[in-house]
């Protein structure tokens, strides 16, 4: 039996450092064993599924690839397609989905850091606003990514325990994750 899963890589194609062509990507995922492997425009998100035949955790799996392959780390989150359908269903701030550039969905590592951010849960952010998932946080950024105080302490506190979409990517990537 097949699951399918949603790697999700830190850093990748931001900037000159770090950049991976997608066409490379599925090619180094594919060879790690898994099929039917898809990558979103030039994001650095991968879909894949798991064939039984395939051992081990996927994240460790592809970074340690990525290191092989083109000489640089890049943290990977993977969450499943059940994960991330969850995710979108359970969405506590429905309202902050319609712009969608200044919502973001912080896929955490390990769901066990949801407890490092429960205190930040608790305060008030002025326009900003945080909820929690099993594995992740909704961040609302109410004037942009860039002046966000609320994403700067999650990443404070989170440091490269987890990664970032927007709310348009996270709905992307799920269409892609079912179809």
């Amino acid at each position: 039996m097949t699951r399918t899963e949603i790697a999700l890589l830190r850093g990748i194609n931001v900037g000159k450092a770090k950049r991976i062509a997608m066409a490379d990507l599925r090619v180094l995922v594919e060879g790690l064993g898994y099929g039917d492997v898809r990558t979103l425009l030039n994001s650095g998100n991968v879909v894949f599924t798991v064939p039984a035949k395939v051992r081990g955790d996927s994240a460790a799996r592809i970074e340690k690839a990525i290191g092989s392959e083109f000489g640089f780390s890049s943290r990977v989150t993977v969450v499943t397609a059940d994960e991330l359908a969850t995710a979108v269903a359970r969405n506590p701030l429905r309202e902050a989905a319609s712009n969608p550039p200044r919502f973001l969905v912080a896929f955490l590592n390990r769901p066990a850091d949801r407890t490092l951010l429960a205190p930040l849960a608790k305060r008030k952010w002025g326009k900003e606003k945080l909820a929690l998932g099993e594995r992740v946080a909704y961040l609302w950024c109410a004037d942009g990514i860039l002046e966000s105080e609320l994403l700067t302490e999650v990443g404070r506190v989170l440091s490269d325990g987890m990664t970032t979409r927007n709310w348009a990517t996270v709905s992307k990537l799920l269409a892609l994750a079912i179809r």
